[in-house]
């Protein structure tokens, strides 16, 4: 007589069986998921897709669109939405406030679905891309001015083998999912760009009931005003504080001028004037306006005066950023540049940090328009290509 053995090397009645099984516990006490299927990245190469070939802008699912952060921005999903079932445990969702900050809890789903079939489903075994919708999930009560439910898109993070999926045959069954809720970025375009509605295909998007963009540029714009407000300019403001010019013994410096060029009042006597200082006496971090101290008249322009007179200063705006000089008899002297602007994030500014670090000039390299932004790279390959 044969030994008796549950387990056998190839998958017969006895794992059909239970497959059958299993897949009507998922009929009877699963959920619907709708599954918006993973194409893969976008094919630069192509541009429009045909109707006999729909899918053909798309490079192997399985490809890596960027080697270098190992990303998959650019994604192409199935414009057919296929439905199979899925059960999972429903958890509240909580706060973690045991240390700094607000953290969220429990925004992390463990979905349970049955391999066979969901592979005869998809024509593949689900990965990580595919976005499951939860329709049991919609919001019809939302607070929005839309009278459209709220859904609910999850997209699949990680896939394995579950392991209450394994029977007595030692063969698996199920896959345990883990999901995340997708936010609106890059690489789910496609999707959140679907009609809220499909009886209204030219209303609103999805993006339009799920996005939190508009809401939080509002809120930063909104931060970014009130701080301009508060601290309109680096540094701190010294215009208003006068300041002296010492001498070698830390006397007020004075300079002998002629008694009639002044206008004198109540017959008293000036022949000194105290000298216009190089600088302002305070010390700090981007503090140069461009402005001589204690608010004394100044010039400006693209080249200096032909003339000028002692102690005239003059603000040379050719210069980036822009800067101040100070005449001395016998030549132009430094005093300071112009490097207390805004704090905001802006191109316009008359300094490096508005032109330089925030650069956005285009420029050709290899017969290819660069911009900042844009890696070089490209334009490298380009050029090797040609």
């Amino acid at each position: 007589m044969p030994r008796l053995s549950l387990y056998k090397p190839e998958r017969g009645k006895d794992f059909e069986f239970l497959d059958r099984q299993i897949l009507e516990m998922f009929t009877v006490g699963g959920t619907d998921l709708f599954i918006h299927k993973y194409l893969g990245p976008d094919n630069p190469d192509v541009e429009d897709a045909t109707a006999d070939q729909p899918h053909y802008d798309t490079v192997k699912e399985t490809n890596i669109q960027d080697l270098l952060f190992l990303e998959n921005r650019d994604r192409k999903y199935d414009p057919d939405v296929y439905t199979m079932r899925g059960i999972y445990n429903v958890q509240d969702v909580d706060f973690d406030l045991s240390q700094f900050g607000l953290f969220l809890q429990n925004d992390t789903l463990m979905l349970t679905i049955h391999i066979r079939s969901s592979v005869k489903t998809l024509g593949r075994k689900i990965m990580s891309g595919d976005v499951i919708e939860l329709p049991h999930l919609k919001d019809e009560y939302a607070l929005n001015d839309y009278a459209v439910a709220l859904k609910r898109f999850y997209v699949v993070e990680d896939v394995n083998r579950a392991s209450e999926g394994f029977t007595q045959t030692w063969y698996p069954h199920l896959y345990r999912l883990k999901l995340k809720q997708i936010v609106d970025s890059q690489e789910f375009k496609e999707i959140l760009d679907l009609p809220a509605e499909e009886d209204a295909p030219g209303g609103n998007t999805l993006r339009n009931l799920l996005s939190t963009y508009e809401k939080e540029m509002q809120i930063n714009n909104a931060v970014v005003a009130q701080a301009e407000a508060d601290s309109a300019k680096s540094g701190y403001d010294t215009s208003h504080l006068f300041t002296l010019q010492v001498d070698a013994n830390g006397d007020t410096e004075l300079v002998t001028v002629d008694s009639d060029s002044i206008d004198v009042s109540d017959g008293v006597s000036v022949d000194k004037m105290m000298v216009p200082p190089d600088k302002t006496g305070y010390q700090g971090y981007l503090l140069g306006d461009g402005l001589p101290p204690n608010g004394e008249v100044f010039g400006h322009g693209i080249s200096f005066p032909a003339e000028p007179s002692t102690h005239d200063y003059f603000l040379r705006t050719d210069f980036l950023p822009n800067r101040l000089f100070k005449y001395d008899g016998s030549r132009w002297v430094k005093l300071e540049d112009s490097v207390r602007v805004s704090l905001s994030n802006t191109n316009t500014k008359p300094t490096q940090k508005g032109g330089f670090i925030n650069n956005t000039t285009a420029n050709t390299i290899a017969g290819e328009s660069v911009i900042e932004r844009q890696s070089l790279s490209q334009a490298l390959k380009a050029k090797a290509d040609n």
